[in-house]
């Protein structure tokens, strides 16, 4: 039963403010790049975050990875650091970084990277909003 390979999804979610500005522009020139959120009072959003992990199936198992592992591995990881927080003010990996949906993705998806075997491959798709949302890697 080898090469067969199976994704796997764990759907969470997390809710955090951010405001998108860039210090190296005027007030004027970030407030026209992103409007709304440039607010300089923050803003939130309720991220629905999808994680998937492709890999072959462990014939001990039956799992590509046990879910309740993964759950636990975006609990501590992600949810824990970022739900119910500004992103701009308490967290380290946004001090210096803009908190878009593209670089929240890039952000997970180097945590989440670390703790997987190289033979899974790893998929982060983030919703900002019920209609925007990022896939990162494309």
């Amino acid at each position: 039963m080898s090469n067969q390979r199976v994704a796997v999804f764990r759907k969470t979610h997390f809710n955090a403010a951010h405001r998108l500005n860039n210090p190296a522009w005027s007030d004027e020139e970030n407030a026209r790049i992103f409007g709304k959120c440039n607010l300089p009072n923050y803003h939130g959003h309720n991220y629905e975050l999808i994680v998937r992990v492709t890999g072959e199936v462990d014939p001990n198992t039956g799992y590509v990875v046990d879910l309740k592992w993964l759950n636990d591995l975006i609990e501590h990881n992600v949810l824990q650091k970022f739900d119910h927080k500004n992103l701009n003010l308490d967290t380290e990996e946004f001090k210096n970084l803009n908190p878009s949906a593209e670089n929240i993705a890039i952000v997970i998806y180097n945590i989440l990277r670390g703790h997987l075997q190289s033979t899974f491959d790893l998929k982060i798709r983030l919703y900002e909003t019920e209609r925007n949302f990022v896939e990162y890697p494309a």
